[in-house]
């Protein structure tokens, strides 16, 4: 596997910064409102305790996730072109049975039409 280039890696740590930022700064909204709300409910330090350990597993999350998910583009245009030969490879499949099927039902139906009209003419003409 190859290494991602460095303007991928580039973008992939602004965008996890950015999600970072964003995590953080709305978990020190919540802190500013969960201390005062706990210290008048007397409900301790739950709410506090709650909200850092969220945070810290959605920054853990984002910066596991997006190392996952770096690919060149060459990796990803290799995977196109395979996914494009098996779209190919069942096309030709499945025309191909079809073909067959169509060859295989056409005598029998032409046998059976004209076995019917053969019949009725017989019919008639011996009535």
């Amino acid at each position: 596997m190859s290494l991602p280039d460095k303007k991928t890696s580039k973008n992939a740590k602004d965008a996890r910064l950015r999600a970072t930022s964003k995590i953080w700064s709305l978990a020190v909204a919540m802190l500013a409102i969960c201390i005062p709300l706990s210290a008048v409910t007397k409900s301790g330090p739950i709410l506090p305790l709650a909200v850092v350990v969220g945070t810290t597993l959605g920054t853990a999350s984002v910066w596991r996730g997006s190392t996952e998910e770096l690919t060149t583009d060459s990796q990803k245009s290799d995977k196109i072109k395979q996914l494009e030969g098996r779209i190919a490879d069942l096309e030709t499949i499945i025309t191909s049975e079809e073909i067959n099927w169509r060859h295989s039902l056409e005598p029998s139906s032409k046998n059976a039409i004209f076995g019917k009209v053969a019949s009725r003419v017989e019919e008639r003409e011996n009535q």
